[in-house]
């Protein structure tokens, strides 16, 4: 039942922060703090309580009948990576509120509604285990985003939140085919229709059925996630969005793409997943150099971001598909530590549009003597953007080169020439914003008790990712030890494929299990896994 609380609370949250601005102006505000902090309290609670049980995959379930003649069900589910996931939810979810606290003046209320629902919508799509329900709590993300930035955000509002709807309601459309495809395909073959998750991953289904029905999925996360060519909504997005839908962006809506990855696609589709792995590599490092090339050429710094998201968001499709445990664990990270750093950026380039009114990198320069404390914060996340060892975004990124080079040396290397790009983008903002002489301004004020309160415990999330990624490696290892020996399962043997052992060193706690990695000539790619 504490499943549902955690999004009962967000949605009952939103509605009261809504109609409490009738009571007074600031009352929305600590609303909508309680609430996210409320669910932080439980979802901490529920890692300490359930961190001497990881050794199974699923830590809790609940599943209660919705509609019944339909095969819907109210089903939720909490394992290690939607519990890190969650984490970082709300962890974002009350920065948000915090960032938001001087920004948003007019219709408080109503902002903190879609806030609080966003982020409901979000949770929703982290523990629903029912197909129905996921295809709902997906749909709940997109309309309260799509206020927030079209009511709070800047001069292009409005076609940025049309382009942002668009992009996302299309996508979705296909997956809901997709997913009633599997639905009927599975009655027809079961005699039991049925949208719960773990009831059609056993759906057997034809080589071209399967190939289309991931297609359909794939439309929805790569969109979200996003993937060049898919990309375009984003920084058009990010750029005019407040800086809280800003951060709820780069940080929690695009990996709810790469969590879709993780959780369904690899799982339900195998086989079809195997035949397009690598066009989805080369999609994720063309991304990877893509995004770099395209980021140190913007002048707004919004958007310069937005870029570096869709770089680093390329390193999750290339783990995704390199189907090594090693992979899938820079996977996870990258989420992490992508939501970090790239939030903390986006919240940086709140605090300076605060206080000069514009984005423009030409309108800044020489801040690191008028603000020390913002120059000393934001070098940290500059710094865990380019993943210097030490930080987050270098563990991550790492075990996913690790991984992907057991599935493919020369994407592998491709994408480690984007690792490279990305020190001269993230320089440019320290030398742009902090070290190059800027335009004079009379007064430019350090960051304030607030401001600092934010800003510390961001530095403190990407050290402690970086120093001790252990906690985090050992809560995502069931999961994904769970996916990849369903996914061994249910893969069909190719005549006698050439393997690799991936064996750790003794003292290395990332794999507990020896995986066989097959490559194929970058046509097919399998997985086995080797006797103990």
């Amino acid at each position: 039942m504490i499943l549902v609380w955690l999004i009962v609370i967000l949605m009952a949250g939103g509605l009261l922060a809504w109609l409490s601005k009738k009571v007074s102006p600031e009352l929305p505000r600590w609303v909508a703090l309680g609430a996210i902090l409320l669910d932080l309290i439980l979802i901490v609670y529920l890692w300490i309580s359930t961190e001497a049980t990881t050794g199974s995959a699923w830590l809790i379930r609940y599943d209660i009948p919705w509609i019944p003649q339909w095969g819907v069900s109210f089903s939720l589910a909490l394992d290690g990576l939607s519990l890190l996931m969650l984490l970082l939810t709300f962890f974002l979810g009350l920065l948000s509120v915090l960032i938001s606290w001087k920004e948003i003046k007019t219709k408080v209320g109503f902002f903190h509604f879609n806030l609080l629902w966003v982020l409901a919508g979000i949770a929703g799509v982290f523990l629903t285990m029912d197909l129905f329900l996921f295809y709902f709590f997906w749909e709940v993300m997109l309309i309260p985003m799509y206020f927030l930035i079209g009511v709070w955000g800047h001069e292009n509002r409005t076609y940025a939140a049309f382009k942002f709807f668009l992009f996302t309601q299309a996508s979705g459309l296909l997956m809901l085919l997709a997913i009633l495809g599997l639905y009927f395909i599975h009655g027809s073959e079961a005699g039991n229709y049925t949208f719960n998750y773990f009831e059609l991953l056993n759906t057997p289904l034809t080589t071209d059925a399967a190939r289309l029905l991931m297609f359909g999925f794939l439309a929805a996360f790569l969109v979200k996630l996003p993937v060049v060519p898919f990309h375009s909504w984003l920084p058009d997005a990010h750029s005019q969005a407040p800086t809280a839908g800003s951060v709820i962006l780069a940080g929690l809506l695009l990996k709810t793409g790469a969590y879709g990855l993780l959780r369904f696609v690899v799982p339900l589709f195998p086989t079809a997943a195997v035949e397009f792995a690598p066009w989805a590599m080369l999609l994720g490092v063309i991304g990877i150099l893509y995004g770099a090339i395209v980021a140190y050429s913007q002048t707004d710094l919004k958007r310069l971001v937005a870029y570096t998201s869709v770089s680093h968001m390329g390193f999750v499709i290339l783990g995704v598909f390199a189907f090594n445990e090693w992979a899938l664990q820079g996977v996870v990270m990258q989420m992490i530590a992508h939501g970090l750093s790239t939030g903390a950026l986006f919240i940086l380039a709140g605090f300076l549009y605060e206080r000069l009114h514009t984005r423009d990198l030409a309108q800044m320069g020489g801040f690191w003597s008028k603000a020390p404390r913002m120059g000393v914060v934001a070098l940290v996340f500059v710094m865990a953007t380019l993943g210097l060892p030490g930080l987050g975004n270098f563990i991550a990124e790492f075990l996913t080169l690790v991984g992907s080079w057991q599935a493919n040396n020369w994407l592998t290397v491709f994408a480690t020439i984007g690792i490279v790009m990305a020190t001269a983008y993230s320089l440019r903002i320290m030398q742009k914003v902090f070290y190059e002489p800027g335009p004079q301004q009379e007064t430019f004020r350090d960051l304030n008790f607030r401001e600092m309160l934010i800003a510390v415990p961001m530095v403190l999330g990407l050290l402690w990712l970086g120093l001790y990624p252990q906690p985090i490696i050992d809560m995502a290892r069931p999961s994904i030890t769970e996916q990849l020996q369903a996914y061994n399962m249910k893969e069909p043997t190719i005549a006698e494929p050439k393997t690799a052992v991936l064996q750790p060193e003794p003292e290395a706690t990332i794999n507990t299990n020896q995986l066989a990695i097959n490559q194929r000539a970058f046509s097919n790619l399998q997985i086995i896994q080797s006797p103990n």
